[in-house]
């Protein structure tokens, strides 16, 4: 199941607010909440909810036996805790996701003919694995409270507004309002604006640049031409930017409903001046979780800061996917931000803002080139027709699809900028009337288009369920 389907938004969502409501008692709500949470996953794939309650299991037993033995001064007993629960379900995380990868290069590389074709992937494990950790972790480091109640940790694990893609909520940010939280009207008026900012991002906007995108790339590429090339990356930078972002969207909108909040993940990354700017405004809690729990205890900046940079950007890649160009898509990354931080910091604020956004963009869409082909032998294609050397590049298709989405095309470029939300801040303090009108009926427009195109719509799901 998924925000933008209408199961969702016409059965689901609506009968589990109709009970959450009904009482106000927080054991109750947070019943409710839990188990709206595990229909919600088990819908699409009954059978692997099996390897999210076990995870949760091992993060719960791992936190219990960890605070246990650090009150008795048992921390080697507490070391062990911490390890086992790594073991465990980073094992789990690499089993699902990446058996399939580790075989197929080891039949490449030593001829082993192992028939193995890799395990059905359980939505959202790379995003409720590191949830775990992160607890398991704190408790570990004392930053953290014993949740001595399974039920409520399997409703941190397992929230549906942001169990799928995210974002990654620690749960040193969430543990009050999961023992304690109130919904006011403000509250809840957010989340309806949220999230029908997430489904304009998602229904309207990231499935238009994807169409875009299928219709250039999706298919055959010997007749592409340069700007069909650029147009469709340029496309696709606007499609997971819009996709991930709605989604984030449409999970802090959720929350609020059921007086939760959650941090933000998205701030407007394409109008970064640097690279290091970029990946902190682009995925923020997967940024954080990283910088926290890896970077910072190899060494961060005080020692090896190169090499903290270089495994931290291979795991941030692999964790995005079993494949090679994930892996080289995170170490592109990881050495533009070292030729940053040694080279191009040093006169960066001589040059102007302009270019460094334009460098900025470009290095980005070059880095989704390689985040966008699974297949290294469809991206070196790609690059032959965006540098020009397809000779039997066509313009007609780049110049069609550009033309009939002309209008979506230059909304997605307004929207990727701060400059709605500043037209509506100021407005909202300038003409507090006028926006009181204009506010609900803008919602209520969006939201009407968003159903009128689901249902004409084949939709495609949210590209981070992938991952």
């Amino acid at each position: 199941m998924v925000f933008s389907s209408l199961l969702f938004l016409g059965i689901f969502l609506p009968v589990t607010l109709g009970l959450y409501y009904l009482n106000k008692n927080i054991t109750y709500r947070n019943i409710i909440l839990l188990i709206a949470s595990l229909i919600f996953y088990a819908w699409g794939e009954p059978i692997l909810i099996i390897n999210m309650l076990f995870s949760a299991f091992v993060g719960y037993a791992s936190g219990f036996g960890i605070a246990k033995s650090k009150e008795k001064q048992k921390n080697s007993l507490a070391k062990f805790f911490l390890i086992l629960a790594l073991v465990i379900d980073i094992g789990l995380l690499g089993v699902f996701k990446y058996s399939g990868f580790f075989v197929s290069n080891i039949n490449a590389l030593f001829g082993a003919g192992i028939n193995f074709a890799g395990l059905a992937l359980p939505l959202g494990i790379s995003f409720y694995t590191f949830q775990i950790l992160s607890y398991v972790i704190d408790v570990y480091r004392g930053e953290a409270g014993l949740q001595k109640s399974f039920y409520k940790f399997l409703l941190y694990v397992s929230m549906f507004p942001q169990l799928v893609a995210g974002p990654i909520v620690r749960y040193i940010d969430i543990e009050k309002q999961i023992n304690e939280r109130h919904t006011s009207a403000a509250d809840f008026e957010y989340g309806v604006i949220r999230f029908a900012q997430g489904m304009f991002k998602k229904v309207i906007l990231a499935n238009s640049a994807g169409s875009i995108v299928n219709a250039l790339i999706g298919g055959d590429m010997t007749t592409l031409s340069a700007g069909g090339a650029w147009l469709s990356i340029i496309m696709y930078a606007f499609q997971i930017y819009f996709d991930f972002s709605g989604y984030s969207d449409m999970a802090i909108g959720l929350g609020r409903f059921f007086g939760l909040s959650f941090r933000e993940n998205f701030d407007y990354p394409y109008i970064s001046k640097s690279i290091t700017e970029f990946w902190r405004r682009w995925h923020m809690s997967l940024g954080t979780f990283f910088r926290d729990y890896v970077y910072i205890p190899l060494g961060g900046n005080r020692r090896h800061q190169l090499f903290n940079i270089a495994v931290v950007w291979f795991l941030t890649g692999f964790w995005h996917g079993a494949s090679w160009n994930f892996i080289f898509w995170g170490l592109y990354y990881g050495l533009w931000l070292m030729i940053e931080k040694k080279i191009i910091f040093r006169f960066i604020d001589r040059v102007p803002g302009w270019i460094r956004l334009i460098y900025s963009n470009i290095i980005v869409l070059f880095g989704w080139m390689l985040f966008y082909f699974t297949d290294l032998s469809r991206l070196k294609q790609f690059l032959i027709a965006a540098f020009g050397q397809n000779r039997s590049g066509l313009n007609l298709v780049a110049k069609y699809q550009a033309t009939s989405h002309i209008w979506f095309i230059i909304l997605m470029f307004i929207c990727a900028t701060p400059l709605i939300r500043l037209i509506a801040k100021k407005l909202r303090s300038r003409f507090k009337t006028v926006y009181a009108v204009l506010l609900p009926l803008t919602v209520t427009f969006i939201m009407a288009i968003c159903f009128i195109m689901l249902i004409k719509q084949s939709y495609n799901p949210f590209l981070y369920f992938r991952f």
